[in-house]
């Protein structure tokens, strides 16, 4: 086993550092590359590994594997070749104030409520934490103001390697049975917890936490948050869209909410009068093509369901088969087609073979969709 030196935690701000290749081996999908030692953070704990670069190589993954520290690149580097190591610290920084918050945000929940992390997973986008019981949106939001006041206190964290007899003495939080050497991660007055992660060193450069939501999770909840620099960008996103829809609705930024509530009245309200307009229409053409025998309609915009009730109307009265097409934006038809006591099946299965169409129904009643044109549609039904 090749020893690497682990330079992130002797330095957790060390971006850029110089070392020794002491082997190169080639894996399934490129190469691994041992160095004597390293700033380069392995995937574990949850949290990702850093990626960058040895000399002008990236770096895409590092792992640890049976005590070595394995970085994965695609080009191999002889050994006994001195390289200059570049983590990418925008990466490693972001993860380090989601480390750090998720720790905050688990251990004032323990405090609060006994609940374990019982699993946690740091995403790209997010982060989230699975907890053995309940929590409500009040809970949450609670929880989510005292984490912040604790961040803007901006205390230093403490990391130690206690001895055994030490560790028994700390009441420490972990989600397995530990062995050998422990590494305890504390925030003081909010979270002691066993960890091999990369965190910053005061509270304050987590800058925020923002809890986005909670929901049933197996025996308890799933929590989903961000922290940092992802909060910020966060609030821009959401700054942004209300904006959009400040400008489209003309209400204040602050105002959008009451006037998309008076945009779904009113769409309620014109939904209404359309559907009533609909039925009015149904029985005028029920009523015309009373006993008139089969027929074949084309309706301009209108939804299936409209397409349906009209063919519906009209097969109660006809005295035949009514088919019933109505345009689409991209130059399809929509069609509801019915015949009382009828078997439409083989007749739709022609029809869409020779319209390119799809759907079907009940044996007297069907809906689908054509990609053909008006004349294409009346021809197949002259034939």
């Amino acid at each position: 086993m090749t020893e690497t030196k682990r330079l992130y935690y002797e330095d957790v701000y060390k971006k850029e550092f110089t070392a020794k290749v002491l082997e190169c081996r080639e894996a399934k999908k490129g190469f691994h590359i041992i160095l004597d030692e390293s700033a380069f953070y392995p995937e574990g704990g949850g949290q990702p590994s850093d990626t960058g670069y040895l000399n002008d190589v990236k770096v895409k993954e590092v792992h640890e594997k049976e005590g070595e520290l394995l970085h994965y690149t695609d080009q191999p580097m002889e050994a006994g070749t001195e390289v200059q190591g570049c983590i990418d610290w925008a990466r490693r920084f972001d993860l380090m104030q989601q480390h750090s918050g998720e720790h905050m945000v688990s251990g004032l929940i323990h405090e609060a409520y006994g609940y374990d992390n019982v699993g946690f997973h740091m995403g790209s986008d997010t982060i989230t934490i699975d907890l053995n019981g309940p929590l409500d949106e009040a809970q949450l939001a609670e929880i989510e103001r005292k984490t912040n006041q604790k961040i803007w206190e901006d205390t230093q964290i403490k990391i130690i390697y206690p001895t055994a007899e030490e560790l028994e003495k700390i009441d420490y939080r972990s989600k397995k049975e530990l062995t050998g050497q422990v590494r305890i991660v504390e925030f003081p007055g909010v979270d002691i917890c066993a960890c091999c992660g990369t965190h910053v060193t005061h509270t304050g450069e987590i800058g925020m936490v923002k809890l986005l939501s909670v929901e049933k999770f197996r025996e308890g909840v799933r929590i989903e948050m961000i922290c940092g620099k992802r909060v910020l960008d966060y609030l821009n996103m959401v700054n942004d869209q209300n904006h959009q829809i400040s400008v489209k609705l003309s209400a204040k930024m602050d105002k959008t909410a009451q006037a998309v509530e008076r945009l779904q009245e009113e769409n309620f309200r014109l939904r209404g009068q359309v559907a009533q307009l609909v039925d009015d229409m149904c029985q005028r053409e029920a009523e015309r093509y009373e006993g008139s025998g089969s027929v074949l309609l084309f309706v301009d915009g209108m939804d299936a369901d409209s397409v349906r009730k009209l063919a519906d109307a009209v097969t109660q009265t006809c005295q035949g088969c009514c088919a019933v097409f109505s345009g689409n934006e991209d130059g399809s038809y929509k069609y509801a087609i019915g015949e009382k006591d009828g078997d439409l099946r083989q007749f739709t299965k022609e029809m869409n073979a020779k319209l390119n169409g799809r759907g079907g129904g009940k044996p007297f009643f069907v809906q689908g969709s054509v990609q053909a044109s008006e004349k294409e549609i009346r021809n197949f039904f002259e034939q």
